[in-house]
């Protein structure tokens, strides 16, 4: 039976009441549409508070949708391809001679006895260039934020655009590098804040918006990027490998009266 809708941000989710579990059901269908579903004792505020609290997890999802629809970018290591760094794309200029991946007057090198291994040392220097912006970005941050982060990490990180670990340590998606800096920034706050707030309840966000009013903004314009971006694919021999994504349909469930409790499934 549909009893109404909820809204998250921008979106409408519809609200089915059936069966004798607590638990309810957040799920994504196939269309990229949302459906939660619930026990008909569950409180229409607990249902709010559930949903506010899975706001990331949606997101993530929604952008992996939209990832599978879409071939993966994929890079060719010839003079004039086009590379993102902090919103701004730069044009690769094979050089004879060594050295390392270097930007310079806008163009992007790379010494020609580098192009066999060209995409690692392309992500090498994501990683370098990422790490030597954001320390700066961590130390401004974590003020505002009142936390107190331990070593930053930029790396690969999978489907995940950074992660907080129990270490303090603050880790980045190297990939980030590539979005304009006020969405690395949102990347950057959303983990410190982490350091604070474990999980995704309200408190979280109320302490994300505090210092950063128009998160919800750059959240979305995070996921209309994302699958844009590049995350190592070169075109060498025609090979594409299709990119992880979410199944259809897939559910994830937590009972609103545990809501802090993040079950694994929904952060696979």
């Amino acid at each position: 039976m549909n009893a109404g809708v909820i809204h998250l941000d921008g979106l409408q989710v519809p609200v089915e009441i059936g069966g004798a579990s607590r638990k309810a059901k957040l799920t994504i269908e196939a269309d990229g549409s949302l459906r939660l579903r619930a026990a008909d004792d569950v409180a229409a505020q607990e249902l709010t508070e559930f949903l506010a609290s899975k706001r990331d997890w949606v997101y993530r999802k929604l952008a992996e949708k939209e990832t599978l629809q879409h071939q993966p970018v994929t890079k060719e290591l010839v003079d004039g391809e086009g590379f993102l760094y902090l919103g701004r794309s730069h044009r690769l200029k094979l050089a004879p001679g060594g050295g390392t991946v270097r930007l310079e007057r806008g163009r992007l090198i790379m010494p020609e006895a580098l192009q066999v291994t060209g995409e690692a040392e392309l992500v090498a220097w994501y990683r370098r260039c990422g790490k030597s912006w954001l320390r700066p970005r961590v130390t401004s941050w974590a003020d505002r934020l009142r936390v107190e982060p331990g070593e930053l990490e930029v790396t690969d990180l999978g489907q995940k655009w950074g992660s907080a670990t129990a270490g303090r340590r603050v880790r980045i998606h190297w990939a980030t590098m590539q979005l304009p800096p006020a969405l690395v920034d949102y990347v950057l706050a959303h983990e410190l804040a982490h350091l604070r707030e474990p999980h995704h309840g309200p408190a979280f966000w109320q302490l994300l918006a505090r210092v950063m009013p128009d998160f919800d903004e750059r959240k979305r314009d995070l996921a209309r990027r994302g699958a844009a971006l590049w995350f190592g694919t070169v075109d060498l021999n025609g090979f594409r490998p299709d990119p992880p994504g979410v199944v259809p349909g897939e559910e994830v469930a937590v009972a609103p009266a545990t809501m802090n409790d993040v079950p694994h499934q929904e952060e696979a």
